[in-house]
């Protein structure tokens, strides 16, 4: 059972098709695609029936947290899928996960009960679960072409397009589809570093007029569509 943890710094932009073109001009002969090329990533968000955990978040506190269940393609139930707990503290991202076959994670998130293996990290998602008791509240999608430095292999940089988000049918093996929640020809970049970008690539995002922005897939999601289901329960439970 594999197990990872990150901690970088992450920084988000939106491109439009103009930027990105000229953007590609620039990373090449210093960025490699890396080993996988392009791919599609699914990911499943897990909250609370309150949605505590994306309010906390959209509120930008210096600390939050998420949960998600994470895998490249359309898994079947042998499939490995990744359990993510992911954290940003002071502007530090922090990644803690596990990879297990998608059976076992289902398994899992319902009743904590592993029986592939065990470890650290499983035990901090058992305490993540109590503390926050969750259920599946998004599948959001997207199509991603990923960079590597050359000189710096630590650098790395992503294209996340064809955004797509649904909150039915909420299991990573019931295909791709959703509805789009980017503009047309938009693209989101993602640097992550574990330090100050490099110069040149600093000063390639100044000329470009390419500047950081603080969107959220899930944050996005739950302010387009989600937030008038918890406002309806405030509601009703006020009437």
């Amino acid at each position: 059972m594999a197990q990872t943890i990150f901690e970088r710094y992450e920084k988000k932009y939106i491109l439009a098709s103009s930027q990105y073109e000229a953007l590609q001009a620039v990373l090449e002969g210093k960025m490699n695609p890396d080993a996988y090329g392009r791919y599609t990533i699914c990911n499943l968000y897990y909250d609370t029936d309150r949605f505590d955990l994306i309010r906390a978040s959209i509120e930008k506190p210096v600390y939050k947290e998420k949960l998600r269940m994470r895998c490249y393609g359309i898994p079947s139930d042998e499939n490995p899928v990744f359990l993510e707990m992911k954290k940003k503290y002071d502007g530090v991202v922090y990644k803690r996960r596990v990879t297990l076959p998608y059976a076992d994670a289902k398994r899992f998130i319902k009743t904590g009960v592993c029986e592939t293996g065990d470890s650290q990290i499983m035990d901090e998602l058992r305490y993540f679960m109590r503390t926050y008791p969750v259920e599946e509240k998004a599948f959001i999608c997207y199509d991603r072409a990923a960079l590597t430095g050359i000189e710096n292999p630590e650098l790395r940089v992503t294209f996340d397009s064809n955004i797509r988000f649904r909150q039915t049918e909420l299991g990573l093996d019931k295909g791709t589809f959703g509805i789009d929640i980017l503009d047309f020809g938009e693209r989101l970049m993602e640097i992550k570093a574990p330090g100050a970008l490099p110069v040149w690539l600093g000063r390639a995002l100044s000329e470009l007029k390419i500047f950081p922005t603080s969107f959220s897939k899930y944050g996005n999601c739950y302010s387009r569509y989600l937030s008038g289901q918890y406002l309806g329960r405030e509601a009703a439970a006020s009437a």
